[in-house]
């Protein structure tokens, strides 16, 4: 919240700054402060510690992407589309450290908000598949892979969602789970005469 703060007095005193030079008639600084004035201003609408962690996700760097990622104190002072990446990128980086429910929740208001890419949401609904697939919601599971697999048009994930494909068609389902639970139990001991 500091930040925001300090980001909007830097804006205002940029603004007047350059209002000034053109009205005292310096008219090459104040053209070349406009640019100046323009970064600042930008920064409202593209967070760095957003830009920084998407670059390091391209890298292959996950361990600095998520530390940029954490850096991000409020999210939801944020557009609503760096809003959902940043929930994005919280679920799938810290899926195993968050747990399979605040890993979902984080990836359902994420595709809520709306992510920009169809590559993204059929990574965002992979990702849930396979959520779905591990708490034993076989069906849902099964649904989300073929919404993933219509939304990957350059087949970038054809072969991830082939093989959770073919898990998915292992992994028993809810049911089977259930009464594997219920025969597993307390065996019944034959009788002492």
């Amino acid at each position: 919240m500091i930040g925001f703060i300090v980001r909007i007095a830097l804006a205002l005193s940029s603004l007047g700054f350059n209002i000034y030079l053109f009205t005292s008639g310096h008219w090459g600084w104040g053209i070349s402060f406009i640019f100046i004035t323009a970064l600042i201003i930008a920064s409202f609408f593209r967070n760095e510690n957003m830009i920084l962690a998407l670059n390091q996700m391209r890298v292959g760097n996950t361990d600095k992407a998520k530390k940029y990622v954490d850096r991000i104190s409020h999210p939801e002072f944020l557009p609503r589309k760096q809003h959902a990446y940043i929930l994005f990128l919280k679920a799938v980086m810290g899926a195993q450290e968050l747990g399979f429910v605040k890993s979902e929740s984080l990836l359902r208001k994420a595709m809520e908000l709306g992510l920009r890419t169809a590559e993204d949401n059929a990574v965002a609904r992979m990702h849930l598949s396979g959520i779905c697939a591990q708490t034993g919601r076989k069906s849902e599971a099964v649904a989300l892979l073929a919404e993933a697999k219509k939304l990957d048009k350059n087949g970038m994930m054809r072969d991830q969602i082939k093989m959770m494909q073919s898990q998915l068609q292992v992994t028993p389902s809810k049911n089977q789970m259930r009464m594997a639970q219920m025969m597993g139990g307390r065996k019944k001991t034959p009788k002492m005469r």
